[in-house]
């Protein structure tokens, strides 16, 4: 037994404390890290944004397809999207539309602005798209406007 407290009180006696040295070495190699992490990370959220934006206009054409079936006809352009949401003013035959909607809640594009809803489109009934990161007509990269048309 006394062998072991002997044993144990060496062990106790020989550690030591990390130098300022390797801890600067590990700063850097964590550093360096996350560096390498937030490269990587950064542009696929811009991709992410897109790519988001694209399904949300998906899924608005197919409400819109839907308010079609029932009612014959696309929302009027002074209708915009909220025809979706609550039976439109200038609908004629309100008892056609669908009860509760045709979308529960229109999204708004990732960057924070809503779809906007042009009736007619550019090559059919209606065109639905976000003006991009840069909130601008045209641009390239993230800053491209998205429209339905061109996807």
């Amino acid at each position: 037994m006394s062998n072991w407290k002997i044993i144990r009180a060496v062990a106790v006696e020989g550690e030591e404390g990390f130098t300022l040295v390797e801890l600067m070495v590990v700063i850097v190699i964590i550093g360096l890290l996350a560096t390498i992490v937030a490269i990587n990370v950064i542009p696929a959220t811009d991709t992410a944004r897109v790519e988001k934006a694209k399904a949300d206009i998906s899924t608005i054409e197919q409400a819109l397809e839907q308010y079609r079936l029932d009612n014959l006809a696309y929302p009027a352009a002074s209708d915009g999207l909220q025809a979706l949401i609550s039976p439109p003013p200038s609908l004629a035959q309100p008892q056609r539309y669908r009860r509760g909607g045709y979308i529960k809640k229109l999204p708004q594009d990732p960057w924070g602005r809503a779809y906007l809803y042009t009736a007619p489109g550019r090559k059919g009934a209606f065109d639905i798209s976000s003006l991009g990161a840069d909130g601008q007509p045209g641009g390239e990269n993230e800053n491209a406007d998205i429209v339905s048309s061109e996807l």
